[in-house]
């Protein structure tokens, strides 16, 4: 089975530099919308089985805007469990200002998570933002499904796949995160070893 996971459009939070967990939404930036396209036509001739996306409004939206733009019909279904990570007092504070307050601790959040304190801002636990997520992309096992098309989030994804590709804590984002619209494809049989085809691919966009 082919995964095809795609972070959310850019919205006005990531605009404003704040951060954006489960507990925080803002709409998609009218630009963001027209890369989503750009994307939904990059993807319009492989036959997808299935959407999932968060059920968080930015990302429903983005894989509507995506599935909008797909030659075979295919249907979308929202799934909590595909939710970003839950940043607890984190949320909708300016990074910037965070970053002057807790340095140490916005480093670590953003390039070694095995450092980053959740229970100092009563966010979710790493182990739980992204068990949530393997779990259910593991869930789809014995599916039919040839190709799946998956709609989430930056921080949650970042870690959940680095995570199915077996990468420890430390290194979960020591190339930075995924960005706004960006194209990620995995590729397994058994849901136990998966291979990595592509990552963090925004090449379709035009300039």
């Amino acid at each position: 089975m082919k995964l095809y996971f795609v972070r959310h459009g850019r919205t006005l939070w990531n605009l404003e530099g704040r951060f954006q967990g489960a507990s925080g939404d803002s709409p998609l930036l009218p630009e963001s919308i027209d890369i989503l396209k750009q994307l939904g036509q990059y993807l319009k001739d492989i036959p997808f089985d299935q959407i999932y996306s968060s059920d968080l409004p930015r990302a429903v939206k983005s894989a509507e805007i995506i599935q909008s733009q797909l030659q075979t019909p295919c249907p979308l279904e929202s799934i909590p469990e595909l939710r970003e990570w839950q940043l607890g007092k984190l949320e909708g504070l300016k990074i910037a200002t965070l970053n002057a307050i807790y340095p140490q601790q916005i480093k670590a959040f953003r390039s070694n998570l095995a450092q980053f304190d959740t229970k100092m801002f009563e966010a979710e636990s790493l182990y739980s933002t992204t068990q949530r997520t393997i779990q259910f992309i593991k869930s789809l096992k014995g599916s039919p499904a040839e190709n799946i098309l998956i709609v989430g989030h930056g921080a949650n994804l970042t870690a959940s796949l680095r995570t199915l590709l077996g990468y420890k804590e430390a290194h979960l984002r020591k190339d930075g995160g995924l960005a706004n619209a960006s194209l990620t494809i995995l590729e397994t049989n058994d849901f136990e070893t998966f291979t990595l085809e592509r990552w963090n691919d925004t090449s379709y966009q035009r300039k």
